[in-house]
């Protein structure tokens, strides 16, 4: 695969950053959470693996500055623990017009 080509991955509140290269978390993880808040899937699990903590870092300190992040906590047992963030996500705005 090209580094330039484009993949698509599903959007389905889970994000496994596994597959893909950590230069590219950065635009990868708000792409994907805005993508799943104008979808109106608003609990989403970023797995970033357990490791070092570097990955981990880099995930929450962007949550840490997002848009619509309404909270963001490690996930619990079932979900991963240590190498995953659960994430809460506010509706997209234009969910909340009429309410």
């Amino acid at each position: 695969m090209e580094d330039d080509e484009i993949v698509n991955i599903p959007i389905d509140g889970i994000l496994d950053l596994h597959a893909f290269n950590p230069g590219d978390v950065k635009e990868l993880v708000p792409a994907y959470l805005s993508e799943c808040r104008r979808r109106g899937i608003l609990d989403v699990r970023i797995i970033h693996g357990k490791g070092k903590g570097v990955l981990r870092a880099t995930v929450r300190a962007m949550l840490e500055r997002l848009p619509g992040i309404l909270s963001f906590q490690t996930a619990g047992s079932t979900g991963g623990e240590w190498g995953a963030t659960e994430v809460v996500l506010a509706p997209a705005e234009e969910d909340l017009v009429g309410r």
